[in-house]
């Protein structure tokens, strides 16, 4: 009897605690790289706007990358998306958003996307 009356209140508490929608837009300039760029001349154009998602499932709480992995993987993707490489160009403005989505503790599904603007230097 103690056993049930346990995983009652066990799953009241995991019902009670999930939510059916969690939104929490970071906007805050998360860039690591050492790499400082000054945009105060003309001497730059913004040529596109690059995104980059990462995704993953929980069953009760495991599975997936935590959300820092989970930014990281999608800051990879954004970054190969806007094709850096052999150019003179540069991510300005990066913005990382999260949204969490519980269905009664038992199932979480989690996307991060990371955006920003490509600038190219014209001088």
């Amino acid at each position: 009897m103690k056993k049930l009356l346990m995983l009652f209140v066990l799953a009241a508490m995991l019902v009670g605690v999930s939510s059916c929608s969690l939104h929490s837009p970071m906007t805050a300039n998360l860039n690591q790289n050492s790499t400082n760029v000054v945009l105060q001349d003309n001497n730059y154009k913004i040529v596109e706007k690059v995104r980059g998602e990462a995704q993953a499932d929980y069953f009760f709480y495991f599975g997936g990358f935590r959300k820092k992995g989970l930014i990281e993987e999608a800051r990879a993707e954004m970054l190969a998306n806007a094709n850096l490489v052999g150019s003179s160009k540069a991510v300005i403005n990066e913005t990382v958003e999260t949204s969490a989505t519980t269905f009664a503790g038992i199932y979480s599904y989690v996307k991060v996307t990371v955006s920003g603007y490509v600038v190219e230097f014209t001088e």
